[in-house]
């Protein structure tokens, strides 16, 4: 299942056109998170969550806005955890549509907290625990994700690249992946906007605006794990998808590693 993080910033940026793979929650613990899409505009500040559904597209602004730093703790619920979940409060909950700021109290923060990866290793089982609890405690404050969507073709297909996403994948080696003929996958993607190759570079450009944003590596090292031997190449597709450079999304204050030691 898809693990929770956290993520860092040192400086305002921008990312244009991010879909949202998964429900998520993100928890804004130091600065602020501005989503924008079709003319609305949602805030999250220090303090407070923002419940942001699967699908939905947003321009996001992570944004230190006056402090040394923007931290925001994200936890994605893939669509399996959501079927496993039964709400008891089912009749009086409201489904998140797009995006829902909510309040950060102690309770919610102290549960997401539990999820966080840390220097001790959590069986996969613990962990669907521990964000089944958050579901939990979102679903009593009256909130809740709509889970019952057929994961699409596309979403498929990019979820395999992200698995190994320096792998050299073609159709030949999609079907292979997919137990099915070449021309049964093409039908698969008929009608989609994006070739397969567009397809397959996106979901390498999501895996590493991800790893720029949660872990120590250079944007080289970034730049090698998701397929791209060229550092120069990485930063001009990285920042023609995104409209940001990559060394602005990695950049971090050197204080960063001890608040991790701090606060795990």
């Amino acid at each position: 299942m898809p693990q929770s993080a956290r993520v860092f910033a040192a400086q305002r940026y921008r990312l244009s056109t991010l879909t949202v793979p998964s429900d998520l929650l993100v928890a804004v613990v130091t600065g602020r998170k501005v989503l924008h899409a079709s003319g609305r505009t949602v805030t999250a500040h220090q303090g407070q969550a923002v419940l942001i559904a699967r699908g939905t597209q947003w321009d996001v602004v992570n944004d230190p806005y006056g402090q040394r730093q923007y931290e925001a703790w994200v936890l994605p619920f893939d669509n399996d955890l959501g079927r496993e979940f039964t709400s008891p409060m089912a009749e009086r909950t409201k489904t998140v549509g797009s995006a829902q700021v909510v309040k950060l109290e102690d309770d919610l923060l102290s549960a997401l907290r539990r999820t966080l990866p840390n220097e001790r290793s959590v069986s996969s089982a613990l962990q669907r625990h521990r964000s089944l609890e958050v579901m939990m405690m979102l679903a009593e404050k009256g909130w809740c994700f709509a889970h019952t969507q057929e994961i699409s073709w596309t979403e498929r297909i990019q979820w395999m690249v992200s698995q190994h996403p320096a792998q050299n994948w073609t159709v030949e080696s999609l079907a292979e992946a997919f137990c099915m003929s070449e021309s049964s996958l093409r039908r698969r993607l008929t009608g989609n906007t994006l070739t397969l190759a567009e397809l397959v570079r996106d979901a390498r450009l999501q895996v590493a605006l991800g790893m720029l944003q949660t872990t120590d590596m250079s944007v080289g090292e970034v730049a090698q794990h998701c397929g791209w031997a060229s550092h120069s190449r990485f930063t001009a597709a990285f920042q023609q998808r995104w409209n940001v450079a990559p060394s602005v999304v990695r950049a971090r204050m050197k204080e960063s590693a001890q608040d991790l030691t701090d606060q795990g």
